[in-house]
């Protein structure tokens, strides 16, 4: 029996049903979206995790124009009361992920196509039959005829929206489903880019006169990765609904289960074995435990536990956050850096790009899926880690990026640690240590993004622990060894202007401390000592067994 195709970079709910692509079945999110009756709904979650297709897979169903018993025969809506509702409501259709641009005006032809697509597409369907005197119809038709013109002033389509939603009331007599996919993709393209002074009224009116006191809209239903509020898109809306990962409404249809996983591998002679879950598994939305889907269908298709997710998507927003992150900040990702969790204050209702802090960087990192929160402490904390090894790769390619290090130098540097070359792991280190404070212009943070290249490179052969007291005190960095045949390492930093004298005292401080104690096996200890861009190193192997006993 052959394979079904994996739908990999399609996510048109027809052609998929149409086509006999592989479907994982996701049709109850109808059933929910009908039973909560919310006027304006708004689902965040991350990148490839399901919005598009779960999108189109609404409209298909909805739309009054169409015949969707086939698409949807055999699926689990169809057993439910809802199913009489099938193509029983105008649909208005939007998708923003391509929405984005240098500047304002590349940006705002880019939503003219999209807008003026919409309005071709329900032309198609209505325009014969329109009452040719009605407010709506003259309306329509004059937006119709100005998204046909090259270079349409935004402040001319800021009402284009509305428009719509009134000509199809008026023409169905029903009000019509309004479905915006990746609704924030221009106002982020607005910020990274720096034109959004530009581009705010716009949004505010656009958005605004739709979704606040329309009486032409019946319901809609927007995805995107983040809330923009403070943009008064969203400010006096007092019917939004916003389902965020801590939501457990919807948390099932974005993303894999265990089960689907499990049964979609088994489907192409594959194992959901421990290395699958360590690579793809760990998001939780809502208390559900999901799978990265666009990982698990590239995974199913190649056989090969590569890095899928990381590739699809712009990290400039996460990068220049990291860029201009605290010490604070830095304090806690260490933990998670070495794969352990940590409790932070976070807020998930303001974006990033409207207040830049600590608690709307973690915001970001949890929304943008870098981060997980898997168990929220109250409305304004939660403990969170970094899901998988897939994202773990992520970060160190960030990392590197941000601090000027070459990723190819790190991996060197740790390859003659392994080996026990010291003294050219040492030198390595130097060098990056040289480029790393020019690149961050002398600042501390250099150091720490050292630091955490090394967690995360080494996470496969060793255990990464920071700051957790030992022996008699606190070590800066420990890495435990996961084989007898690698030693462990403990490492001291000091920083000031005599350096020779510093990385002696930082090496004597890891004896004095004995902060290797419950080690075993081999012990490389390093003293490390740091002026901006002079460094100095002093090291030691030793045998914590033959010490202990030697002190006896």
């Amino acid at each position: 029996m052959a394979l079904r195709k994996l739908p990999i970079g399609n996510d048109e709910f027809r052609e998929i049903r149409e086509q006999g692509y592989y479907y994982v079945d996701k049709s109850l999110l109808i059933r929910d979206f009908l039973e909560t009756g919310d006027k304006v709904s708004l689902i965040t979650r991350p990148r490839r995790f399901g919005k598009t297709l779960n999108m189109t897979m609404l409209r298909e169903f909805f739309d009054i124009a169409g015949d969707s018993r086939e698409l949807f025969r055999g699926l689990a809506v169809m057993d439910t009361q809802y199913a009489a509702q099938m193509n029983s409501r105008p649909v208005i259709y939007l998708s923003f992920r391509n929405c984005k641009g240098n500047t304002a005006d590349f940006l705002a032809r880019q939503i003219q196509t999209e807008l003026a697509r919409e309005y071709n597409r329900i032309s198609e369907e209505i325009e014969s039959r329109l009452p040719p005197e009605s407010y709506g119809t003259k309306q329509y038709r004059q937006m119709l005829e100005l998204l046909g013109e090259l270079n349409l002033p935004l402040k001319h389509m800021a009402s284009g929206l509305a428009v719509l939603t009134q000509v199809l009331h008026e023409h169905y007599g029903i009000a019509p489903l309004l479905l915006i996919d990746e609704y924030d993709q221009p106002v982020i393209s607005s910020y990274e880019n720096g034109y959004h002074d530009k581009m705010g009224d716009f949004f505010s009116v656009f958005y605004g006169m739709a979704l606040k006191g329309n009486p032409h809209l019946g319901s809609a239903f927007l995805t995107g990765i983040q809330r923009v509020a403070k943009e008064s898109i969203f400010s006096q809306l007092n019917n939004l609904r916003v389902y965020t990962v801590f939501e457990n409404r919807y948390a099932a249809y974005f993303g894999l289960t265990e089960e689907e996983t499990g049964k979609l591998l088994s489907d192409y002679g594959l194992p959901l074995n421990q290395k699958v879950r360590e690579m793809y598994d760990g998001y939780y939305f809502g208390q559900m435990r999901m799978y990265n889907p666009w990982s698990i269908l590239n995974y199913a298709d190649s056989g090969f536990l590569g890095k899928y997710w990381v590739n699809t998507s712009s990290n400039y927003l996460v990068r220049q956050a990291l860029t201009k992150a605290s010490r604070s900040f830095w304090d806690d990702f260490d933990i998670l850096a070495g794969g352990g969790s940590a409790a932070v204050w976070l807020n998930l209702d303001t974006s990033y790009i409207e207040r830049e802090s600590n608690y709307s960087l973690w915001g970001l990192l949890v929304n943008a899926g870098y981060i997980t929160a898997e168990k929220r402490i109250d409305a304004d904390s939660a403990v969170v880690r970094i899901p998988n090894e897939e994202v773990m790769g992520e970060f160190l390619a960030l990392v590197t990026e941000i601090s000027g290090m070459e990723g190819q130098g790190l991996g060197e540097m740790f390859s003659c640690l392994i080996k026990k070359d010291i003294k050219r792991f040492l030198e390595i280190y130097q060098e990056l240590v040289i480029s790393c404070t020019s690149y961050m212009d002398g600042k501390e943070n250099a150091y720490h993004m050292l630091f955490l290249g090394m967690c995360m490179s080494l996470r496969g052969s060793y255990q990464v622990e920071s700051n957790l007291e030992s022996g008699y005190g606190r070590s800066d960095i420990i890495l435990k060894s996961r084989s007898s045949a690698l030693p462990s390492v403990i490492i001291e930093f000091k920083q000031g202007k005599n350096i020779e004298q510093l990385k002696e005292k930082a090496l004597q401080q890891i004896f004095d401390q004995k902060y290797y104690m419950g080690l075993t096996g081999e012990v490389l200890c390093i003293g490390l000592a740091h002026d901006k861009k002079r460094c100095a190193a002093a090291y030691k192997m030793m045998q914590p067994a033959q010490d202990a006993a030697s002190s006896q």
